[in-house]
């Protein structure tokens, strides 16, 4: 079955070039022109990925992004003017899986739209056997696609899910920010981003600590990377 692509943006040209790309791939497209017509267009069609600008009339993508968090867990690639690092930092703090700056090669975000579909597909498939995860009081349902604290369910991303199924499911070992994105984006390391693991581990600690800054579950092992220990 064809994967089905939403572009959101308020740049009808911008919407074209990725549209004939995503086509040339054989994905069925769809196209939205604010942040309102996506939140419609996924009532209406079963969408695997969401292709979303920032800067939109009316509702904007940051806006949009923690209305479709409240909804679908699916991927979500932000694409956006705004460069610096705080904007990131927002933009993946709403929910967004991955970020990419205008201008834009199309090439390279055919390729981060492809890895985000292959991870959704190898969740999707691993987690058909049962399987629950337990830390002391951190319990993850692989099933389920379920995590909960001390019996209080949290809401992660799909991308924290897959951190935080990751590390735990391989307690004491330390994983780099580089290994972590080989594993749970299912890609090499072109499109690799420390930042951007970084901001998906503080947001992961701020759902499921009592004290982020002294995070019980997520170590910091000191110019290594990250671990659950046992």
């Amino acid at each position: 079955m064809r994967k089905k692509i939403l572009i959101v943006d308020d740049d009808a040209e911008i919407r074209e070039i990725i549209h004939i790309y995503l086509q040339n791939e054989n994905y069925q497209v769809f196209e939205a022109e604010d942040g309102i017509s996506a939140l419609t267009q996924l009532q209406k069609e079963k969408i695997d990925c969401v292709v979303l600008d920032i800067m939109m009339p009316g509702i904007n993508g940051i806006e949009t992004c923690l209305k479709i968090r409240q909804q679908k867990r699916i991927p979500i690639i932000i694409l956006s003017a705004k460069s610096e690092d705080m904007d990131k930092i927002n933009g993946l703090s709403v929910g967004a899986d991955d970020y990419m700056v205008k201008p834009f090669n199309p090439l390279e975000l055919v390729a981060r739209i492809k890895a985000q579909l292959r991870r959704q597909d190898f969740f999707q498939q691993s987690s058909q056997n049962f399987s629950e995860i337990r830390v002391n009081d951190l319990i993850i349902d692989k099933n389920k696609h379920v995590v909960k604290v001390e019996g209080r369910e949290v809401s992660l991303t799909p991308i924290e899910f897959s951190i935080l199924e990751l590390l735990a499911s391989q307690r004491g070992q330390v994983f780099s920010t580089e290994q972590i994105y080989q594993q749970v984006w299912n890609e090499t390391s072109a499109y690799y981003s420390r930042n951007t693991i970084m901001v998906h581990i503080r947001n992961l600690r701020e759902k499921i600590e009592v004290n982020p800054r002294k995070p019980e579950y997520i170590k910091t092992v000191w110019g290594v990377g990250y671990k659950i220990e046992d």
